[in-house]
């Protein structure tokens, strides 16, 4: 477990056409009443002040198209859910490139506050905007040979990792997708017209859902906390790091050729202990990780921003940032500069039969190689990490994230099912 999103500048846009059709038939049908009483009512609606302006919570889009696929750069909306899909049996290549057709197409649509073509809309978010709903689709292993392709070498079978309690049927699957948006009906509705849409084709293996800090929430922006209370992202890639596309994206040359663009995303559902955590003292808590609970600055000194001085050393001699503190086991230094981009959501299922919470954080991390990106890191972790006795991570998948869609048309993995 690493740390969350950096705040990014943010591209969002404006008012979805559906949310202005909305606001303006509420208003229509406002006028209606008023009219039916006569003059005096034909009055009052000509001096009838504008509609209130939606706000930019609900309003905000993120377009679909672009070199990217959407849901890996942008800055994290509040809430996420993430589904995993095994195909039918008997569903090949072309069941799976009718299925890619109609997810592209719904995702674009319901990107711009639309209801996707030929599907009749539920109602459930017709009077909500698109909340920067973003759709991510990914590959598992899993699908290649059921589509009588070759799996990318990047898609070999994750390590196993000594601290791994791994649910299987929570784990992996063939085809894996991430709905984000600012608001939870948005994005719920969002899954299950994806859902819908894949009914004959694929059905879901496993589905989780997680929350983060609501934009606006916080006077000023800052970097998420998670469930431990601590400040999660500080030292994320930044897309204007002269090294960030290398580190997260395939390159135009790469290998194979239709992963051009894309990313490997590795997802990982991580328990936290929390009933054992919140009985450290801050202290304890703060060098387990390595920064002030309160602030983020790192225990070397400073602000949260200031680079962490991993050579510093109390008055007493001892490290400042202990030898097996997080942040000192994790950074890309002490792993020939491994790194990765990492989105965190927590989550909160109720409670064990033990009585212990069951949360803690849903892990996503994309980057161009996890062989050179989460796997070196993971290991670290795994061998010195003060944290790890606080965590268990509970299940993982692994999935291709193919380049995005130009503007002109097509869909997701097209590169792939028509090669």
């Amino acid at each position: 477990m690493t740390q969350d999103q950096d705040d990014r500048h943010d591209t969002r846009q404006g008012p979805s056409r559906r949310r202005l059709l909305a606001t303006a038939g509420t208003a229509g049908a406002a006028g209606l009443a008023v009219g039916a009483g006569g003059g005096l009512g034909a009055h009052a609606l000509a001096a009838a002040p504008a509609a209130t302006a939606l706000t930019s919570l609900g309003a905000d889009s993120v377009p679909f198209y672009g070199a990217h696929q959407v849901g890996i750069v942008q800055p994290m909306q509040a809430r996420l859910v993430a589904t995993a899909f095994d195909l039918t049996p008997g569903t090949a290549r072309p069941g799976l490139v009718s299925l890619m057709k109609r997810w592209s197409a719904a995702a674009a649509a319901l990107a711009e506050g639309r209801t996707p073509p030929g599907l009749a809309d539920d109602d459930v978010a017709l009077d909500a905007g698109p909340s920067s709903l973003t759709v991510t689709f990914g590959f598992g292993a899993s699908v290649f040979p059921k589509i009588s392709a070759t799996a990318p070498a990047a898609l070999a079978p994750l390590p196993a990792f000594p601290e791994d309690a791994l649910d299987r049927s929570r784990s992996d699957g063939d085809l894996w997708v991430q709905v984000c948006a600012d608001d939870a009906l948005v994005a719920h509705h969002a899954m299950r017209t994806l859902q819908r849409l894949a009914a004959g084709a694929a059905t879901v293996r496993w589905q989780m859902s997680g929350f983060s800090r609501s934009p606006g929430a916080t006077a000023q922006p800052h970097t998420g906390r998670n469930l431990m209370g601590q400040i999660d992202g500080t030292n994320n890639p930044k897309p204007t790091d002269s090294t960030f596309d290398a580190r997260i994206f395939v390159p135009a040359k790469g290998d194979p050729a239709w992963m051009a663009g894309g990313s490997y995303a590795v997802f990982r559902r991580i328990r936290m202990l929390l009933d054992s955590w919140d009985q450290q003292s801050t202290d304890r808590q703060e060098r387990v990780i390595g920064r002030r609970k309160g602030s983020g600055a790192p225990l070397s000194g400073g602000t949260e921003t200031t680079a962490v001085d991993l050579d510093k050393q109390n008055a007493d001699g001892s490290l400042a940032i202990p030898g097996d503190a997080h942040i000192r086991v994790a950074t890309p230094d002490a792993n020939q500069g491994a790194a990765m981009l990492r989105r965190g959501y927590s989550y909160h299922d109720g409670f064990r039969s033990d009585g212990a919470p069951d949360a803690g954080l849903l892990f996503t991390a994309f980057q161009a190689d996890p062989l050179t990106g989460f796997v070196p890191v993971q290991r670290k972790l795994a061998r010195g990490d003060a944290l790890s006795v606080f965590i268990r991570h509970e299940s993982s998948g692994l999935y291709a994230v193919p380049g995005g869609v130009p503007a002109g048309g097509g869909y997701v993995g097209q590169a792939l099912l028509e090669s």
